[in-house]
This record gives C-alpha cells, structure tokens and sequence, in this order.
C-alpha cells in the first residue's frame, strides 16, 4: 500500500469518527480534540521523510504531552484504531501504544487498555466493543466483537463474540443468543 493510499485511510477514519460525534463536536465534546490529534499524528507518520516530517513528529509530541495533560487521555499515534470511534465523558483514558481497536468502538470515562506487567503483550479489541466506565482490559487477550464491558470490569480473559461481561474479575454474564451464563 502507498502512502498516499495509507493517508487516505486516516482521513476516512477521521470522518467517520466525526460521524459518531453531534454537530459542532468541537463545542460540546472534548474528546474529539484528542481523536483528531491522534488521527493527525498517523497522518503525520504517513508523510515522506525529511525535514518537514521531524518538524511535524516534533510539534505532534508537544502537543500531544499537552493535550494529554489537559484532558486526561493519553491515545499515542501507534495505536492501530479503527473508524467510528467515540469517547463519551472523557477524563482518564490510557491506551497503550501497541494496542489495536476496531471499528466504532465506544470508551467511557477511565478506560484502561494495556499490558499486565512490564514489556508484557496488549489486548486486541474487535469491532462494535462498548466499555463501561473504569473498565480496564489488560494482558495478551482478544476481546471479540460486538463485547460489552460493564463499568469497573477488569477483564484479564479472552473474550467471545457477542458476549456481555463485568466483575473483577470480569466473567461472561451474557452470551449473543441472549442466555444469562453462571
């Protein structure tokens, strides 16, 4: 793939993303502020390089660390994230640098995404995941599909398709044909 097919995909992701947002989001939804310098910063990897790039790397760092300060999500420009997504109640939101989200995914407020322990693997997150709040996914597991997260959770498993899950540790409460599970 080129790289001018590579900055295309970023910018179609960044609309649809803009897409899951209200009118006016830059009003009403500081979240979208860090969606779209994280879009920026893929978009910025996409460029050739040379001076201008580093230039662009240098000020995208900067104003990430800020960004990042003030409104409490950390979403580094490495991680893969599909299109759509939305970040409801923003505030404490980390996501490692190595993870990878799906398509039009949902995060609340304190969502944690990481490693268990030091140089440990991430999770990979499937498409349509929905996380409570303070939900924290952590390890080398695979959360599939259309998954919802209850608030508090710490998942630590891997998780089927369709599935509902929350405790701590989180365990299946529901399953996609709609049976409550033990």
């Amino acid at each position: 793939m080129s790289l001018l097919d590579t900055r295309k995909q970023v910018c179609c992701k960044w609309k649809y993303d803009l897409k899951k947002y209200p009118n006016f989001p830059w009003l009403k939804e500081p979240s979208i502020i860090a969606i779209s310098w994280f879009r920026y910063g893929q978009w910025v990897d996409c460029l050739q390089n040379g001076i201008l790039k580093s230039f662009q790397i240098k000020i995208y760092w900067f104003i990430f660390h800020l960004l990042e300060i003030m409104l409490g999500i950390s979403i580094p420009k490495s991680v893969q994230v599909g299109g759509g997504l939305r970040i409801y109640h923003f505030g404490n939101i980390f996501i490692h640098n190595k993870a990878n989200i799906g398509n039009e995914c949902i995060l609340r407020q304190g969502v944690t995404i990481g490693n268990r322990y030091n140089n440990d693997d991430v999770p990979s997150i499937g498409d349509r995941v929905e996380f409570g709040a303070y939900a924290q996914v952590l390890g080398k597991i695979v959360i599939g599909n259309d998954v919802k997260i209850g608030a508090l959770s710490v998942v630590l498993s891997d998780v089927p398709d369709g599935s509902t899950v929350c405790g701590v540790p989180a365990k299946i409460k529901k399953h996609r044909n709609g049976h409550c599970l033990p």
